[in-house]
């Protein structure tokens, strides 16, 4: 019998990892894990997941580190050096974003070589895990959540939309807009992003005055989607400070509170739910399931999204929220 070089590899690979597996789980499991900011409301919820699933490891007699982007001014490169950081402190297994593929892939790599094992979550794609070799992707597809986000727009009879990025150049959010922009061509629409230098994302001001500013220049926008839901409130604010409350659709990735209300009363169209806390659970504990005991799905990637959150769902989706998970 005869095997390929390819299935050699593979299974000397799996059978260094179990040793890997067996070793760190007699010396306690360390998970490294990379996220965004405290202050931003979509990684707080990823945050209570990554706590929640914490008390799993350290069940297990393991702990986890949470290694935190300061700002979002180089994303790609921060990133990259967290995972480095995680590297040189003897981290079990990384979880983390693939946010710039080309400013973070190196560092993925020399984890891997390393024989630290890897999970990408929130960012990154289930080809992108398969590419780099990780364990699997946690998360949501950016590109079919932004196609269902613009159909959603054409099906309302939005044809005109602008897609507020605040962080341009990460590759997911790039990923949304060009999703939207071909979700709403599918009906004759059209989407064009407003890229924001990425000091604007947490201040609102610069990105209500943004959005106002467009829209006066273009009365035929019809229709606002941003990436994030902290944007989503700036948008608000333009959108009304343009008089254009009531004839300009808002929408938005993500959401919290301010949003869910809005969707409530009637003020924003729909939010494009990813599940966040779900992906900061899944990361650190099917993280801590394969490093420790050999455990893995064999579904790639692991899909937490995308979700439409609209007035016919609404009063669940608060229920979730108030509970702290949605």
């Amino acid at each position: 019998m005869t095997f390929s070089k390819g299935f050699l590899r593979a299974a000397l690979t799996s059978v260094a990892l179990t040793l890997t597996a067996t070793a760190v789980l007699a010396e306690g499991t360390t998970i490294a894990v990379i996220g965004g900011k405290a202050d931003d409301p979509f990684f707080a919820k990823v945050k209570k997941g990554i706590d929640d699933g914490t008390l799993v490891v350290q069940a297990h007699g393991g702990s986890v580190n949470y290694l935190m982007l300061q700002n979002y001014d180089n994303i790609g490169g921060d990133a990259g050096n967290l995972i480095r950081t995680a590297i040189s402190q003897g981290a079990s297994v990384i979880a983390a974003p693939n946010w710039v593929p080309d400013a973070e892939d190196e560092a993925y790599k020399a984890a891997i070589a390393a024989g630290i094992p890897v999970m990408l979550y929130n960012a990154g794609g289930g080809d992108k895990s398969v590419e780099l070799g990780a364990i699997n992707y946690i998360g949501n597809e950016e590109y079919p959540a932004g196609l269902a986000g613009g159909e959603y727009f054409s099906a309302h009879g939005q044809k005109n939309v602008i897609c507020v990025n605040t962080v341009p150049g990460a590759q997911n959010l790039e990923s949304r807009c060009k999703g939207v922009a071909d979700g709403i061509a599918k009906a004759g629409g059209v989407s064009m992003q407003l890229p924001l230098p990425a000091s604007s994302f947490g201040d609102p001001t610069a990105v209500a005055e943004a959005i106002k500013a467009t829209l006066l220049k273009d009365a035929t926008i019809d229709g606002v989607v941003t990436v994030s839901a902290g944007d989503a409130n700036s948008a608000a604010t333009g959108i009304d400070q343009a008089g254009a409350t009531g004839k300009v659709a808002l929408a938005s990735f993500d959401m919290d509170e301010a949003g869910l209300i809005r969707i409530k009363d009637g003020t924003q169209l729909y939010a494009i739910d990813q599940q966040p806390w779900l992906q900061g659970f899944l990361a650190v504990t099917m993280a801590d399931a394969y490093v420790n005991y050999g455990l893995d799905l064999a579904t790639t990637p692991v899909l937490t999204g995308p979700g439409i959150v609209d007035i016919g769902n609404i009063d669940a989706t608060m229920a979730g929220a108030k509970a702290g998970y949605r």
